[in-house]
């Protein structure tokens, strides 16, 4: 959970975006299994990059 809690300090700190938006992407991806937070916090910028 701390790779959770790195990448979503992370994430809103890069984009100022709804923190609890960047808690459930981040929550989906650690869930699916990635647990890296560099990974986990490059998948969520892409994907808030693209909203």
């Amino acid at each position: 959970m701390e790779a959770q809690k790195i990448a979503v300090d992370a994430v809103v700190a890069l984009t100022d975006c709804d923190r609890d938006a960047v808690i459930a992407f981040i929550r989906r991806l650690y869930l699916a299994g990635i647990t890296d937070p560099k990974r986990l916090t490059f998948k969520g910028l892409q994907a808030l990059s693209r909203a």
